[in-house]
């Protein structure tokens, strides 16, 4: 099966400095982490609430970084998103756990964008540009498999 990306979803909790309420911190924690992954920067804006919390995204052209921080509670959520095979999203998760000295961080990995086998025909690759797209996939010794609609998905708690 190929994957066209991997999200990360992180947890950083119970932060012990002050970062979180930072937005420069935060910004450079961000950008540092994206730099460390070897990942493309396009673009970056990050906001400051009132009286606390910070959200921002940073564009890499594999995908993004985004972070939301609630320091009255030591805690901030960041997704890790990267597409293609060229990334490693755990280093930036990583090099944020330790940015903010989480003392107890998690990371739940998804695979996003399951397409089937590895040697299935990509258009978003230069190697696959301008052929049709895939609605189907045939996996090997089995019948063709579609993929589900919105409609079809189960909500998990």
């Amino acid at each position: 099966m190929h994957a066209l990306g991997t999200h990360l979803l992180v947890d950083l909790k119970d932060c012990q400095n002050d970062g979180l309420n930072d937005i420069q911190f935060v910004q450079e924690a961000m950008l540092s982490a994206a730099r460390d992954a070897q990942a493309t920067i396009v673009d970056f804006k990050f906001h400051e609430f009132s009286p606390f919390g910070i959200s921002g995204v940073v564009v890499i052209a594999e995908s993004h970084l985004a972070i939301h921080t609630w320091p009255e509670y030591k805690y901030a959520a960041v997704d890790v998103f990267t597409c293609g095979d060229t990334l490693q999203p755990e280093v930036a998760a990583i090099a944020l756990a330790k940015a903010f000295a989480s003392r107890n961080p998690s990371i739940h990995e998804v695979k996003r964008g399951i397409i089937g086998i590895d040697n299935i025909h990509r258009p978003h690759k230069s190697e696959d540009a301008g052929k049709a797209p895939t609605t189907k996939d045939t996996l090997p010794g089995e019948e063709t498999v579609d993929h589900e609609r919105a409609s079809d998905f189960e909500v998990v708690y």
